[in-house]
């Protein structure tokens, strides 16, 4: 892989503020890989601080994401997509997600953009995870294809946070990955906003100096994202807010969002994977 890489780190910032019932506000440096799962072998291969499937100081396994099956996640992304009735034919998968980081990981929300062969934007694939070990993603067409920004919503199918119920919609906004990237997430139910999620990062190149950096910046990445999800639910225990009640995962793992007809709504489906 002579050329520079596709893949890139995002260095920025979380921010989360809760609206409803009592405003809650957080916010932390992180820093984000963008992954172009065909250069996964290839990083592997030429950077000495990053491996495939395999331990490093920082990596990327198939098998924390997907199906947890281990097998290439591509198959697995492209099978969502086929169902889904997305002709890509083999474009490039990109995955926005936090690494391993001495093995340890854990990814509230991996993004996968789903290119289309001649490049155009053809979906978006929102992965969730929550801290009860459960998994849902949310499969979403693109309709611009060429939109610098991408805006999207679906009704939650899936129980994130013990504060917040799963009635809800998800409104997703997302500056396409260049010299910087941008992700918003509001939440909302009948009631409107409750809470609202974001991350805006500035791009830096993907090799062992900018990967060191990352290290020394956030040298403890995995324990603070967990640490930082436990602490905030105990302020908000403290501040009286009520826990939802858990209702069982889904029991298929992907919600396909389709197509809009000239704006009407439609509802989401649900496939097995």
């Amino acid at each position: 892989m002579n050329a520079a890489a596709r893949s890139r780190l995002y260095s920025g910032t979380v921010f989360h503020r809760r609206l409803r019932p009592c405003v809650h506000a957080l916010s932390y440096r992180v820093f984000y890989m963008l992954l172009d799962l065909d250069e996964l072998p290839a990083l592997s291969r030429r950077w000495r601080l990053f491996a495939h499937n395999r331990f490093s100081l920082f990596s990327f396994h198939d098998s924390d994401h997907g199906d947890g099956s281990g097998r290439p996640l591509r198959l697995w992304i492209e099978a969502q997509l086929a169902r889904a009735g997305i002709e890509t034919g083999g474009g490039r998968i990109e995955a926005l997600c936090l690494p391993r980081v001495l093995g340890h990981v854990f990814n509230p929300l991996t993004v996968y953009f789903c290119h289309r062969a001649d490049g155009g934007l053809a979906a978006m694939l929102y992965e969730v995870n929550n801290t009860f070990g459960d998994r849902h993603s949310y499969l979403i067409p693109v309709e611009s294809p060429e939109a610098g920004i991408v805006s999207q919503a679906c009704d939650k199918a899936f129980y994130v946070s013990p504060f917040l119920p799963v009635a809800g919609r998800y409104h997703f906004k997302v500056l396409r990955p260049g010299a910087r990237l941008a992700l918003t997430i509001r939440e909302s139910d009948e009631g409107g906003a409750m809470l609202t999620a974001s991350f805006a990062g500035e791009a830096r190149r993907f090799d062992d100096r900018q990967l060191a950096l990352a290290f020394l910046r956030h040298p403890l990445l995995t324990l603070k994202v967990v640490g930082g999800i436990h602490w905030e639910a105990l302020r908000l225990w403290l501040k009286g807010i009520k826990l939802a009640t858990r209702p069982a995962a889904p029991s298929s793992p992907v919600t396909i969002v389709p197509f809009r007809d000239k704006g009407t709504a439609v509802s989401p489906r649900v496939t097995q994977s």
